[in-house]
């Protein structure tokens, strides 16, 4: 714990808007234990510069010039796997939230969160947890239950009861070896069923599962990552 607080977290603003992108160098460059490393406009330039500076965190918006917020995480995440994603943004309806959440991002808050609680969240998505604004909580939950529920053609539930029991043991932040023992399965039925449950969702991590169940700033315990 003592290791993680020391370590500086080297932070990289996107936002087309330079009012905001200086005002958020200046609140969180006088931040103990974030280093600002670069600032940028624009989808390319965060992909340009995420790539030479290897940043622990990128603080993305989702409206960019040149492109989507979501596809600039996306290219991000997958070139550069040890970067966590952060957005923060005005935008807060359904569709763009669950859309950032699944492009492999590690939080979502909104612009209006206080200072003191975006320190929070940055801190917290730079140590691998996953996080939601309290707020947008319901759109994840609503939408894995409506998943779950709808059924297609065939009327069946998307997810079946015992990947439906899955789903809050993953966000809890429990290893495929703890859930195994906590409904009494072996480790490998466990794999199947996350394999099924991703192909299901067209998700890719554990991370966003957890994304989608988060319920306020107070992130799951971190556990090691079974895949």
């Amino acid at each position: 714990m003592d290791a993680q607080k020391s370590k500086v977290i080297r932070l990289l603003i996107v936002d087309d808007h330079e009012v905001v992108r200086i005002g958020l160098g200046a609140v969180l460059g006088l931040t103990p234990g974030i280093k600002v490393v670069g600032q940028a406009a624009g989808k390319e330039e965060a992909r340009t510069m995420s790539l030479r500076l290897k940043p622990d965190v990128v603080l993305l918006d989702i409206r960019l010039p040149d492109g989507s917020g979501v596809e600039a995480a996306r290219e991000i995440l997958s070139s550069c796997p040890g970067t966590k994603v952060l957005f923060l943004t005005s935008f807060a309806d359904d569709h763009t939230v669950l859309e950032a959440i699944l492009s492999g991002a590690h939080g979502y808050v909104l612009k209006d969160i206080a200072s003191d609680a975006l320190i929070r969240a940055i801190r917290t998505v730079a140590c691998g947890q996953p996080l939601v604004d309290p707020r947008l909580t319901k759109y994840g939950v609503q939408w894995l239950k409506q998943s779950s529920a709808s059924g297609g053609p065939s009327k069946r539930p998307l997810l079946s009861p015992q990947e439906q029991r899955l789903l809050p043991l993953v966000a809890d932040g429990m290893t495929n070896k703890e859930i195994a023992g906590q409904l009494n399965l072996s480790e490998k039925t466990v794999k199947n069923y996350l394999a099924n449950i991703y192909s299901k969702l067209q998700i890719g991590r554990r991370s966003q599962v957890a994304a989608l169940y988060a319920g306020s700033f107070k992130a799951p315990s971190s556990r090691a990552d079974v895949t």
